[in-house]
């Protein structure tokens, strides 16, 4: 029997947004959770992403109300603090330890990589020691589906593996190119029209999560 698949998918912004929410938790842990605009800025960073991209802080709103509806972020109160704040619960929902997780976001915010880049990167959110090591967590990942192997680039004989969480979000022939080189996606040629489609799409999602707390007995914020 081969891999199962993910139950749920993730889109651009919600795949970048897990990513980030990960890749801070790991590496800047006096600064999370994440308000909406300290995750907007994550999104948007210029370094350790491909590709580089522009979200609107409405997009990156239902991008994270998009996460926790699918169960891979919370929301955190803060006391004394009225700004809204963010944290990831994907270890949880996909049942993943800590390397695993490191390794998925990688993939998640660049794309896919080979075993030696992987380690490298995903070393800065959790330890792994050598490529050996990096193996067992690959293969665990691939068993849940959460991953799969793919050929070399042209030019290369390394193998490079692609995360399934998102499918498309990365195209699985391209080369990890270079930040500078990398078009910003997310064009803002009508910044008003994509606002009204944005605010109705988080109330959408708000709504739905009312619902659910509703059913769990419990009461969201306002």
């Amino acid at each position: 029997m081969g891999p199962r698949m993910p139950d749920v998918e993730l889109n651009l912004h919600e795949a970048r947004a897990l990513g980030v929410l990960i890749e801070k938790a790991a590496t800047t842990p006096d600064q999370y959770p994440l308000s909406l605009n300290a995750l907007m800025n994550g999104c948007n960073q210029k370094s350790n992403r491909a590709p580089v991209v522009d979200f609107l802080e409405a997009e990156v709103d239902v991008a994270v109300q998009g996460l926790c509806h699918k169960g891979f972020a919370t929301r955190v109160a803060t006391a004394g603090h009225r700004v809204e704040k963010y944290r990831h619960s994907a270890g949880q929902r996909l049942g993943i330890a800590p390397p695993e997780l490191a390794v998925l976001a990688e993939l998640l915010m660049r794309g896919p990589q080979s075993p030696g880049e992987l380690r490298q990167r995903a070393a800065r959110m959790s330890p792994i020691a050598s490529l050996a090591e990096l193996a067992t967590h690959l293969d665990s990942l691939r068993e849940e589906g959460l991953i799969e192997r793919l050929g070399p680039v042209p030019g290369s004989r390394a193998e490079r593996w692609g995360q399934l969480l998102s499918p498309g979000l990365h195209p699985a022939e391209a080369p990890d190119p270079a930040p500078a080189a990398t078009p910003a996606v997310s064009p803002r040629a009508d910044p008003s029209q994509r606002l009204e489609d944005l605010e109705a799409e988080v109330a959408r999602l708000r709504g739905q999560l009312r619902d659910l707390a509703s059913r769990l007995g419990e009461e969201l914020d306002p």
